[in-house]
């Protein structure tokens, strides 16, 4: 992984975004991949496996109205 700012990442050839928001925020809990999903139009068209050089932005969650998920099971 290659971070390039405290708001943005660009992907190394592999990278998955679970990983990525895992590593910036410290975990994928709380609507925390749907939020960096929703800031980046078409980057779940890419795929699970990323390839290199794709510009990712991350919001900054603190301040972000939070995302709402919905359970599918329990």
């Amino acid at each position: 992984m290659t971070a390039v700012s405290e708001l943005s990442y660009v992907s190394s050839d592999g990278d998955v975004l679970d990983a990525i928001v895992a590593a910036h925020y410290g975990d994928i809990l709380d609507g925390k991949v749907e939020a960096v999903l929703a800031a980046n139009p078409g980057l779940a068209a890419l795929g699970a496996v990323l390839e290199a050089g794709v510009r990712i932005t991350l919001p900054d969650l603190s301040t972000s109205e939070r995302v709402e998920t919905e359970a599918l099971w329990g």
